[in-house]
């Protein structure tokens, strides 16, 4: 059975307040990832996981599958969580998408997918080349692997350090996430983390607690829409037709 897709999607973000709903190119953010999720052939169902009537209204108009969650809940994962607990046994994946990575493409949804054809896998995610000008930026999260490309570390930081000058894999992480839906489970079960809470990075947790995360790596680049400003990045991207 192909995995299913949950997009968690709030109205309350403090940076960008009814941010899923905002427009890029006359449609909802959350409804371009609604789409895109249909449109790469990599689910058997995509499904949006929200607590807002506003939202859930656009998602049902645009024909997609609302669950309603609760609105207490301290992180999306948390709010995937409690779509995955309903699904039906046969389910065995499940992948997070982000509702404010309107340009996430279908390749990497399906390359994601693919990577649970692997039964030792557990959790995975997307990396991509990290370029130089995004070294030292602290929201463009880094990722380190090791050579079975599995995650060692993630970081805000610039990593890793090469002594002696020489060239070095740098790649930055994409928010995009699939579990064993018993390991996704048991991750939102798990209290934060040290490194967790130091680095202000969820996927420490399953570091943390021994729960390996394989990376797959995409050329594609997504962009995150945290604030009015990234709304217009993605805007001239989507215009320039570098996001296809």
């Amino acid at each position: 059975m192909k995995p299913v897709a949950v997009i968690p999607a709030r109205w309350g973000s403090t940076r960008f307040p009814g941010k899923p709903l905002v427009r890029l190119a006359g449609r909802p953010l959350v409804v371009h990832v609604l789409e895109t999720c249909r449109r790469s052939g990599a689910f058997s169902e995509v499904r949006v996981a929200t607590d807002d009537e506003r939202i859930a209204a656009a998602v049902s108009e645009a024909g997609g599958l609302v669950d309603r969650t609760s609105p207490d809940h301290p992180s999306g994962t948390d709010r995937v969580a409690e779509v995955a607990a309903r699904l039906p046994p046969a389910v065995e994946v499940v992948v997070n998408v982000q509702s404010d990575e309107p340009l996430i493409h279908p390749e990497a949804l399906r390359a994601l997918a693919a990577a649970f054809d692997d039964p030792g896998v557990e959790m995975a995610t997307v990396v991509r080349p990290l370029r130089d000008e995004e070294r030292a930026n602290p929201n463009v999260v880094k990722a380190v692997v090791d050579l079975r490309s599995d995650a060692l570390y993630f970081t805000r930081a610039d990593v890793p350090f090469t002594r002696d000058g020489g060239p070095a894999t740098r790649w930055a992480h994409q928010g995009l996430y699939g579990y064993r839906r018993a390991t996704l489970l048991r991750l939102a079960s798990l209290a934060p983390t040290p490194l967790e809470r130091a680095e202000a990075l969820e996927q420490l947790r399953a570091l943390e607690n021994g729960i390996r995360i394989r990376c797959v790596p995409t050329t594609h680049v997504s962009i995150g829409v945290d604030t009015p400003e990234d709304l217009a990045r993605a805007e001239a991207l989507l215009a320039s037709g570098r996001a296809t």
